[in-house]
């Protein structure tokens, strides 16, 4: 699956989560993420699930293997966490979703390795900055990225070009779907995710 672009509707009700859901699928982003916290987040959830068909959605702040279970019987095709659970992770595994656990040193990248794990969420990715990316592929080249928290236009394209096969845009998606070239703005950034992930290991 590719991650390129990631949506994360963060404490929307359901009505409002799907109508954005609906246009972050239709300008062509990768994944809509709805964060299950309390159950507010999942009616979210579910309703996007409803509404899905067979584009790609995920649950985020997943941090319990019950709650990734839940997730993937909803639907979810991705399980993204803020950190790197080993628990969390194999209970998704063994569901048939992919699992995205949040990292941030080498150790948590080294752990994600170790889970058999492609890619992983460096969160929170603006504390860090773009530089990071490309610090931590150094010792793990095999690795992917996606950069979480913070994102923006501003910095999106800077996160890809150190090295992040990907991005997600969570407080700010609003503003991004507003543009009038929102599907142009996001389909650069699969053109520079594509061409750096040419220049990644096999």
């Amino acid at each position: 699956m590719r991650l390129r672009t990631i949506a994360i509707l963060r404490r929307f009700d359901p009505q409002k989560a799907v109508d954005i859901a609906e246009r972050c699928w239709a300008a062509g982003m990768d994944l809509v993420e709805v964060p299950v916290q309390g159950e507010a987040g999942w009616a979210s959830l579910e309703a996007v699930a409803d509404c899905a068909g067979n584009r790609p959605f995920g649950a985020g702040t997943v941090l319990t293997v019950a709650d990734a279970e839940r997730a993937v019987s909803l639907g979810a095709g991705v399980v993204i966490s803020p950190a790197i659970d080993r628990d969390v992770v194999e209970a998704t595994q063994g569901a048939g979703a992919l699992p995205l656990p949040g990292v941030m040193t080498p150790t948590d990248v080294a752990t994600a390795a170790a889970l058999g794990l492609e890619a992983c969420k460096l969160f929170p990715a603006t504390v860090v900055g773009p530089g990071w990316v490309s610090a931590l592929r150094g010792p793990f080249p095999a690795m992917r990225f996606v950069a979480v928290g913070g994102v923006d236009l501003r910095n999106a394209s800077e996160f890809i070009s150190m090295g992040a096969c990907g991005v997600g845009f969570g407080s700010n998606v609003e503003t991004l779907l507003a543009r009038d070239n929102a599907a142009e703005v996001i389909a650069e950034l699969h053109r520079l995710a594509e061409r750096q992930t040419l220049n990644q290991p096999v």
